[in-house]
């Protein structure tokens, strides 16, 4: 063999190596991962549902540190319960009538569908926008008339004249008590005799004269007829007013009164024997989280001191001992039930029977109450 054909076959075994290597490697590859998918965008999220639109009627003023203002601050304790999930709104100084009737119609027109009327006189211009607007539910304060989306709510007012009254009878020097009233409905009514029954309770020779000044917020009015009552002998005074006027004027003349609806003892701290005040936000809180959980019916809700929407605090040391442990004890009867505040035998100043002996006014009783009782001074006007 030439050297020439030995570098031939030389070659052609380098080629032949280099084709099987090449062969060898490519059996040997591993196969690479697939590459990740694309991450999916990242979803919306739903939208925040829009908040629960509640308006408030207004029979006074906010700021009159008596039922208005008891009520607003009703409002501000649900803003402050349920936040974001709800908006209110509020409307003052509402006259009792054909005004009622519009601002409630504009408070729909706004939005709410829920609206608290927090006065009496409200009540048929509540009936009649409630019933044009079946979506909205309608809450109506001392009222009386139902439909299927308008409810009626109140307190016991009453519980917390019948307090003030045991102070009153305990306190009196003259054995005349006064009473300035706003209206001569069974609210007020029932209000003004249990303040007689209580003050009879501690001094049977308790007696009560009343002033009407037909109206729920009117200071002037309110002082004066606190005035006429003092004239006339009176030296302890409450009122179904919504001002601190009464109190004031028992100040100014050296007598006692007590504050209504809220704490009104700043007001005038040396007439002061306590305040008979209302927590609306423990019934609105109720209601607000009804609505939301579509749980609200209609219906007539009456809570008390039992459910903490009303109570009678501030009694001074100056009242004697005594005295401020029969309140303490009345007051812990209405809380476990065992105290009523009406139960017979009662008789009104005409000398007729109104409650049998051992019976227990009942709401449909109470929501009756027209006349005065044995105790009372004059005749009851016509109802409004």
């Amino acid at each position: 063999m030439t050297d020439q054909s030995k570098r031939r076959l030389m070659q052609l075994a380098a080629l032949s190596t280099l084709s099987v290597a090449a062969l060898m490697a490519g059996c040997g590859k591993k196969e690479e991962p697939p590459a990740p998918a694309a991450a999916a965008p990242a979803s919306a999220p739903p939208p925040k549902p829009e908040p629960l639109k509640i308006g408030f009627i207004y029979v006074g003023p906010v700021g009159d540190a008596g039922w208005t203002f008891a009520h607003d601050n009703g409002r501000k304790a649900i803003e402050a319960k349920f936040g974001d999930k709800i908006k209110t709104t509020f409307v003052e100084k509402v006259p009792e009538g054909p005004d009622a009737e519009r601002v409630i119609r504009d408070l729909v027109a706004q939005g709410n569908k829920l609206i608290f009327a927090t006065s009496f006189g409200y009540g048929d211009a509540m009936e009649k926008v409630a019933k044009d607007h079946p979506d909205v539910k309608f809450e109506h304060a001392t009222g009386f008339k139902t439909a299927p989306n308008l409810a009626v709510y109140e307190a016991r007012f009453y519980e917390d004249a019948y307090m003030a009254g045991i102070v009153a009878g305990g306190m009196t020097k003259s054995n005349t008590l006064g009473f300035v009233g706003s209206f001569p409905i069974p609210e007020v009514m029932r209000n003004l005799n249990a303040y007689l029954l209580g003050a009879q309770s501690v001094n049977p020779k308790a007696k009560l004269k009343v002033v009407w000044v037909n109206t729920w917020f009117d200071p002037p009015k309110e002082s004066e007829a606190a005035t006429t009552l003092m004239n006339g002998g009176a030296d302890v005074l409450l009122q179904n007013t919504d001002s601190t006027a009464v109190l004031q004027a028992a100040e100014k003349a050296g007598k006692f009164a007590f504050g209504w609806d809220s704490d009104m003892s700043a007001a005038a701290p040396k007439a002061h024997l306590g305040s008979a005040v209302l927590n609306w936000g423990v019934y609105y809180e109720k209601v607000v989280n009804d609505v939301l959980e579509n749980k609200w019916a209609t219906g007539v809700t009456k809570w008390g001191t039992k459910e903490g929407m009303n109570d009678f605090i501030k009694t001074p040391d100056t009242v004697p001992e005594p005295i401020r442990a029969k309140v303490d004890a009345v007051k812990a009867g209405l809380k476990d039930g065992s105290f009523a505040v009406f139960k017979g035998p009662l008789v009104d100043n005409t000398g007729k029977e109104v409650l049998a002996k051992d019976v227990v006014g009942d709401d449909a009783w109470k929501g009756g109450v027209n006349f005065f009782l044995k105790g009372v001074e004059g005749k009851p006007p016509a109802g409004k």
